[in-house]
């Protein structure tokens, strides 16, 4: 006659097993978010890589963040895609930089930060940039030096391509009935305003869209084409839309001034 377990030695084998699945569940989930930020890493990388390819063709001039930015019937044309309405999404695919990239579109983030999306045209204003945003004042753009979106900066203006962003995790935070939500956001804004050879304070703030969703850490591009991860630092204050934007992983890394995107 076979002995039957009993229900206390039931009772300590399912123990056990709790026991060891809240030691792995810890580091199986780890293991995930690392596996997602090296993806993200890569994303990155390509992005990089594409710019620069698109710029070896363009007479060295980087691909515009936002060519049509503020200008009557624009924000239609931005370095991850092209729409023909301010309330469709971007097609990535039609972006200027798609034909240097491997699978030809602007790939996401697969951190999962669920963007709200969708009309009004405020939620989905910069829709298909990935989760992903570029250094618009410094490289995407001459605001730093004219204040043009039109034109851009060359590859020989660089003076510290390793220590100058390019790309970024970014994302942008509002509000809707009290309750903040992310929107996909496509610039990383600097520490300052900085326009026309000069810094604005008179504009105030600008709101941080470098998004620190790996953990804490935000992985960062850089124009030689290395990538890291970098730890947001505190920052309090709300951004433009009333956003206390470190509650929601948005800010800057030290230092917290512009010299991670300026041009020296």
């Amino acid at each position: 006659m076979k002995k039957a377990f009993t229900l206390l030695e039931l009772l300590v084998v399912i123990a056990v097993i709790a026991l060891l699945l809240g030691i792995l569940m810890p580091a199986l989930s780890g293991a995930r978010s690392q596996a997602k930020a090296t993806i993200c890493q890569s994303n990155l990388r390509q992005l990089t890589l594409a710019n620069t390819g698109y710029a070896t063709e363009n007479d060295g001039f980087y691909v515009p963040a936002a060519s049509d930015i503020g200008i009557p019937e624009g924000n239609l044309h931005r370095w991850h895609g092209v729409r023909d309405s301010t309330n469709e999404p971007f097609d990535s695919l039609r972006s200027p930089i798609a034909g240097y990239l491997g699978d030809g579109g602007v790939k996401e983030c697969p951190k999962n930060v669920n963007f709200r999306k969708g009309d009004p045209w405020e939620w989905n204003f910069e829709d298909g940039g990935g989760g992903y945003g570029y250094n618009r004042t410094y490289i995407g753009s001459r605001v730093w030096q004219s204040g043009a979106d039109d034109i851009t900066t060359k590859i020989t203006e660089v003076g510290n391509p390793a220590d100058t962003i390019m790309f970024a995790d970014a994302a942008m935070s509002n509000l809707d009935g009290g309750v903040p939500y992310y929107m996909e956001y496509s610039f990383v804004e600097p520490r300052y305003w900085f326009s026309s050879g000069q810094f604005h304070p008179e504009w105030g703030d600008p709101s941080p869209s470098i998004h620190f969703r790996h953990r804490g850490k935000a992985n960062v591009a850089w124009i030689d084409g290395h990538v890291d991860a970098k730890v947001m630092v505190v920052f309090n204050g709300l951004n433009a839309y009333g956003v206390k934007s470190y509650d929601m992983m948005l800010g800057w890394f030290e230092p917290i001034d512009n010299t991670p995107f300026d041009l020296k």
